[in-house]
């Protein structure tokens, strides 16, 4: 299950966070190529994060999948939810962290991660 954890220090007031959440979720999906009921995004408003010693709007982004990830599809992850996140939160896209891994599942004792 692909999860998205998005914090930012922009206050979420007034905002429509079901728009962001929605389109979150079918990027995801599209670029990972998996269904979007196995998606899960989190966001977090009026966290206080400092960027470059400043607190201008800035946000993390930090996507965790089991699969489907490799350093093509993490560059075109990283840009569109930079545009999702200038869009709908006017986070500049040069002001933004993300942090994007696979995990292994293991499902026995004796089965390990390649």
């Amino acid at each position: 299950m692909p999860c998205l954890n998005i914090s930012a220090n922009v206050n979420l007031d007034g905002v429509d966070t079901s728009a962001i959440l929605s389109e979150a979720t079918s990027t995801v999906a599209k670029i990972i190529g998996k269904p979007e009921a196995y998606v899960m995004i989190v966001l977090k408003g009026s966290v206080p994060i400092s960027f470059g010693g400043t607190e201008q709007p800035a946000a993390y982004a930090e996507l965790v999948s089991i699969g489907g990830l490799n350093p093509d599809v993490n560059k075109k992850l990283s840009a569109a939810i930079a545009a999702i996140l200038e869009t709908k939160l006017s986070v500049p896209k040069s002001i933004r962290v993300k942090n994007m891994h696979s995990v292994c599942m293991l499902y026995t004792r004796t089965r390990s991660c390649k």
